[in-house]
């Protein structure tokens, strides 16, 4: 198996032995890798067909949580680390020795899927509110800001959440160095409030896994103890995540050159954008007329346009607010339904 292959080095060493911090670094930046890959090939089906797979990119970071959620349960209940970290011969261990109990568990669950999650949308949020005060030019007066609570709220998470996310980067930054000149087990503040510490897999680590793996295997076909709900959610869940990690195993040596890929594309997002079928044309009505789409009707808000605004994935012309909320709301064309986004949107400047 790929995961047992990965890093042979560590076969031969003491499971206690502390790993190196390239070895820790190494299985922290695979799975950083995956969520972009997943997401690309999310963006390709919703481009193909956006009628038929638009919800896989609109709903990406919710359907990748509970994957990875039912893919690291599976890995930290049957082989006592996740999934990167066995993959580099890893494994997670009690501070205080022993077996890792169901409390590190679900503490180590938490901290490699929810906290992530949380953290992501936290910095898309932020993105969008800097966005916003960027298109607004800074004007916004005190007195607007005032007449909502949630505008004030929003304001407060724009100025405190830099420094925030400061405090954090330089929490994780000091650990590491800590752990790099031997005065702290944990490379990581997350790994300390679990309460483990990583370790290298021994050879008799390598040979239970492994033994694990073929049973599993071979209970495939097999029928549940007990036969009820229960053990068929269970038994569901325990193939889909073993699915989902052979899955992994397989195309985790071409998640670098998906990364470059993805990265390039977000680069050159016109040529991206080319790509795309043009949309098909307004459906026009027997005595010729489609009021929907006037040339001069934001086909939105039904209104004649204001602040003309071009959505550069499909083509069409929309006032500004309409169209800006819309796409941040739905990540999408309203009118083709091609996965859209703020940085598609191009204003125009018509002659008087």
């Amino acid at each position: 198996m790929a995961e047992f292959g990965a890093h042979l080095t560590a076969a031969g060493t003491e499971g206690d032995e502390k790993p190196s911090i390239f070895e820790v670094l190494a299985q922290e930046s695979l799975m950083t890798a995956v969520r972009p890959a997943v997401k690309h090939a999310s963006k390709i089906l919703a481009e193909r067909n956006p009628a038929r797979y638009g919800w896989l990119y609109r709903f990406n970071d919710e359907i990748y949580t509970l994957l990875d959620t039912l893919l690291q349960h599976h890995y930290l209940k049957t082989y006592g680390a996740s999934f990167a970290e066995n993959f580099y011969g890893l494994k997670r261990a009690p501070i205080h020795g022993g077996k890792l109990g169901y409390q590190n568990q679900l503490k180590s669950l938490a901290f490699l899927t929810l906290l992530p999650y949380l953290k992501h949308k936290l910095d898309q949020k932020f993105e969008t509110l800097q966005e916003e005060e960027a298109d607004a030019g800074g004007i916004i007066s005190d007195a607007i800001q005032e007449q909502s609570l949630w505008k004030k709220l929003e304001r407060a998470f724009r100025i405190v959440y830099p420094y925030v996310h400061m405090g954090w980067e330089s929490a994780m930054l000091y650990y590491q160095f800590t752990y790099i000149f031997d005065k702290s087990q944990y490379h990581s503040p997350l790994l300390h409030l679990a309460g483990v510490k990583l370790c290298n897999l021994s050879a008799e680590d390598i040979q239970l896994q492994q033994s694990k793996g073929t049973l599993e295997r071979s209970m495939g076909g097999g029928t549940s103890n007990q036969g009820n709900l229960a053990g068929l959610l269970g038994k569901a869940a325990a193939f889909t995540a073993v699915s989902v990690s052979s899955a992994l195993s397989v195309g985790v040596f071409f998640l670098q050159f998906l990364e470059w890929w993805y990265s390039e594309e977000n680069q050159n997002t016109a040529r991206a954008v080319s790509s795309l079928p043009a949309p098909p044309p307004p459906v026009v009505k027997q005595d010729g007329t489609a009021p929907r789409f006037h040339p001069a009707v934001c086909p939105v808000c039904g209104r004649v346009r204001t602040n003309d605004t071009a959505l550069s994935t499909s083509g069409h012309v929309f006032c500004y607010p309409c169209i800006y909320n819309f796409v941040q709301k739905h990540q999408r064309c309203p009118i083709t339904g091609y996965p859209s986004a703020v940085d598609h949107l191009i204003k125009l400047y018509l002659p008087d």
